[in-house]
């Protein structure tokens, strides 16, 4: 079964509508991608939303929830995590310096590995262009998919 999405107007399998009860065919109107851009938007522009996101991963559940899947992220991603281990451990001692973000020249930064293989090599980026970034490469990989 296949639908339209009415906001992008492209038609997908049903299987890229998020599942809503009230609609006729049970399926929301918008299509995955569509709602994921509205949502992000919208948390963009709204501090409230944002903290009240800050609030809710702050709560013990939560935090038991953020530790479970970051164990299971580093059981399925062991040269990910080597890599950023790498890194964290080159910035304690020494051997590597941090940067400043390579787009806006900001002094906070976050290490973007390019190349897990030469987890030394990075690219500096402030929480906004590395969020951007990882968002473009999923965006490119969601497109390919």
């Amino acid at each position: 079964m296949r639908k339209a999405c009415r906001k992008c107007g492209r038609e997908l399998p049903i299987d890229q509508f998020y599942r809503h009860s009230m609609m006729a065919d049970g399926h929301l109107n918008f299509c995955k991608l569509c709602v994921r851009k509205r949502v992000r938007a919208h948390r963009e522009v709204n501090e409230h939303v944002r903290g009240y996101d800050r609030e809710r991963a702050k709560t013990p559940a939560r935090k038991v929830l953020s530790r479970e899947n970051t164990k299971r992220w580093r059981i399925a991603n062991p040269e990910k995590y080597q890599a950023e281990t790498a890194v964290g451990n080159a910035v304690r001692d020494g051997k590597l310096a941090r940067g400043v973000c390579e787009v806006c020249g900001a002094t906070r930064v976050h290490a973007h590995i390019n190349n897990y293989s030469k987890p030394l090599d990075v690219t500096w980026l402030c929480a906004k262009h590395h969020h951007r970034l990882h968002a473009k490469i999923r965006m490119t990989c969601e497109a390919h998919s």
